[in-house]
């Protein structure tokens, strides 16, 4: 059994995971879903949500408790791979759910920029507006970009709560700490491969699984939002992979 710290993705918060946690804990976990900077409950200025604010929250967390298995959806991968980052030794595991897997030095931005991510449709349909600038979605993209493997009820469920999402962690590079590459580079990495995502498209998600070395590499059929679409299948691949890295 192992601890399970859950990071969301844009526009979302520990509201998001509601669907899978129950299973997570009927199978023995200690399971923690935690709101981001900006995002859910927290009440930190949009001014000060930064890539970095992500990582510096997360390893707060991760402090209060052993070591734990570390899973970050979408934007949330950038959060956790940050996080790690900062405190290696806090972190027993990553695990990417149809999320961004960047490399040290990489950014949202740039990972967005690459060829198999052109069909990304939060980036298309994407309204950004004020300043600081925070983004959000129409409730109709929302479900075409995240939910559309959801049923009407679990998709209305979702949007119904998202909220808007500050840009500056879309630039935050990757920075590791210095004295933790060697722990960080040597982490376990795996991946929840989304084989319906409009999010990040499916070609991204291999890119990117490749690159970092990700093993095991789980696929659902699925949207950006499986635990929600698909949660028995969630919930069997969570399970496949903790007990292989925890």
């Amino acid at each position: 059994m192992a601890r399970i710290v859950l990071v969301h993705g844009a526009f979302a918060g520990a509201w998001c995971w509601e669907p899978a946690l129950a299973g997570l804990r009927a199978a023995g976990h200690t399971v923690e879903a935690i709101d981001l900077p900006g995002a859910g409950a927290d009440t930190t200025p949009v001014a000060e949500v930064t890539l970095e604010a992500y990582g510096e929250q997360i390893c707060q967390v991760l402090s209060a408790g052993p070591p734990a298995v570390l899973a970050g959806q979408s934007m949330g991968g950038m959060a956790i791979t940050q996080g790690a980052a900062r405190c290696p030794e806090q972190v027993v595991a990553l695990v990417y759910i149809g999320a961004f897997a960047p490399a040290e030095g990489q950014s949202l931005g740039e990972l967005v920029s690459y060829p198999e991510a052109a069909d990304d449709q939060v980036q298309a349909n994407l309204v950004v507006e004020g300043d600081p600038p925070v983004g959000s979605l129409p409730p109709a993209a929302a479900v075409h970009a995240m939910l559309n493997c959801c049923t009407e009820e679990q998709a209305a469920w979702a949007v119904e709560r998202l909220g808007a999402q500050p840009i500056a962690p879309f630039a935050g590079v990757i920075e590791v700490q210095d004295g933790a590459r060697e722990a960080f580079e040597a982490l376990p990495r795996a991946y929840i491969l989304c084989g319906r995502d409009h999010s990040i498209p499916p070609a991204m998600q291999r890119r990117m699984l490749t690159e970092r070395h990700c093993h095991p590499v789980l696929e659902i059929e699925t949207d950006h939002w499986p635990w929600l679409s698909r949660t028995d299948e969630f919930l069997a691949a969570m399970a496949a992979i903790v007990s292989t890295v925890a």
